[in-house]
């Protein structure tokens, strides 16, 4: 709902106070709890938007990084669907906060809309009106595109970094879509491009010229990781200055191809990150 795991905390502790001080308790108490919750979802995502006005350069949601057990292929990791995907997430940024609220409550939670129209005020045809208006905006073609099974968002994780470490110019940007597009976030604590980069060529340079930039860091580490259920890369370092760095990087993909590279180095969103293992990672990692 929010895209930002503190955030999601927050409400929760929220909602467990309210429920605490009700007396008596609830007589429907999933209705009363999703009509709770929905409401201060809906207060934090309003005064996000306007938090966000002053943010610095290009805002990602916290991601959600899950180390894989040792000697388990990517590709065979079984995972739960209960998370919402990166691709996902960055795409609800473009719903006003009624429409995300309708939108997962309904889509992702099955929650009826009836109980959505309570938690928004609003009526249940309104409501389904806004997860209506929803699905319009995230089935538009301009947004990326995210369809690959963990095996081959494998496959293509692995050509993408063996052309990026070869530096192979043209075999890189044959594995990324024409309107491929580069999201960085460091909100000014990291570098990181203020702008999204796009296209095949640009987004190829750039990349190349980030794994330049990496390979000149002390102490590289690097390892695959699950990232909201999908296939990411964790990257440890230190850089020439001595300061620390760590990046989450996550590619989608969907026919063959990488449609969106994702890239969070903004510290206070990689807090809770698990570092690489110095004894088993190195760079370049095997995907």
């Amino acid at each position: 709902m929010l895209g930002s795991r503190s955030e999601a905390e927050d409400a929760v502790q929220e909602t467990w106070l309210r429920f605490a001080s009700t007396s008596p308790d609830p007589a429907n108490l999933r209705a009363w709890l999703t009509t709770v919750t929905g409401r201060i979802c809906l207060d934090l995502l309003r005064s996000a938007r306007v938090r966000r006005e002053t943010y610095v350069g290009q805002w990602l949601p916290e991601p959600i990084v899950t180390r894989l057990p040792a000697g388990i292929d990517p590709a065979d990791e079984v995972t739960e669907h209960e998370q919402v995907g990166l691709a996902l997430l960055v795409v609800l940024e473009r719903l006003t906060p009624e429409q995300r609220v309708a939108f997962v409550l309904h889509d992702v939670f099955a929650v009826p809309f009836d109980a959505i129209a309570t938690a928004l005020d609003t009526t249940p045809a309104a409501a389904r009106q806004l997860a209506t208006r929803a699905r319009r905006t995230l089935a538009d073609p301009g947004a990326p595109r995210h369809t690959a099974d963990l095996a081959e968002q494998r496959r293509v994780m692995s050509a993408f970094m063996d052309a990026a470490q070869r530096g192979d110019l043209d075999g890189l940007a044959r594995i990324l879509a024409p309107d491929v597009v580069a999201i960085g976030d460091g909100n000014g604590l990291a570098p990181a491009a203020h702008k999204p980069v796009t296209g095949a060529t640009q987004v190829s340079r750039f990349v190349l010229g980030l794994f330049r930039q990496v390979e000149r860091y002390q102490s590289v580490r690097a390892e695959p990781v699950l990232v909201n259920g999908d296939i990411g890369l964790l990257i440890d370092a230190v850089d020439a200055s001595g300061t620390p760095v760590l990046m989450v990087m996550v590619p989608t993909s969907a026919d063959g191809r990488i449609t969106a590279l994702y890239n969070q180095l903004n510290p206070s969103k990689l807090v809770g990150v698990p570092r690489p293992d110095p004894a088993t990672t190195a760079w370049p990692p095997r995907i």
